[in-house]
């Protein structure tokens, strides 16, 4: 699958605006909701980390094709989120979630899902990054 490189740079960037929408679930880190359903992962501190990642996404943007292994490090960290989501949602209750707060059941509900899908995006950009750089 090949992508323009503008296509990629607005890939990273959406990445990194879908992290940034912490801010909103977590209503700015007040939503404590978010911080007790799974306070080893959302704490507060998690979250800002989530922010940071985020920022990470958006700074490489339109240079990523000249840090390939930290695009492959970004597609490793979305595959533990991604594991970590589904080890979750298959051992609680999400509905529970809801019924405390409908923004922290969104949270739970979607975090995971866009983690898979940016392990995804990101794994696309990383392998032919990493065999144009091999191949040379």
């Amino acid at each position: 699958m090949k992508f323009k490189r503008k296509t990629i740079a607005k890939g990273f960037i959406i990445a990194g605006l879908m992290n940034m929408s912490v801010l909103v679930f977590s209503r700015f880190f007040t939503n404590k909701v978010i911080n007790e359903t799974d306070p080893d992962v959302m704490s507060n501190f998690g979250l800002v980390m989530i922010v940071v990642w985020g920022l990470a996404y958006i700074s490489v943007a339109k240079t990523y094709q000249n840090v390939t292994w930290l695009i492959g490090i970004f597609a490793f960290e979305k595959l533990i989120y991604g594991i970590t989501w589904a080890k979750w949602i298959f051992t609680n209750n999400l509905a529970t979630v809801f019924e405390k707060d409908a923004m922290a059941g969104m949270f739970y509900a979607v975090y995971g899902v866009n983690d898979w899908l940016f392990c995804v995006f990101f794994s696309i950009v990383f392998f032919p990054l990493m065999k144009a750089n091999n191949s040379g």
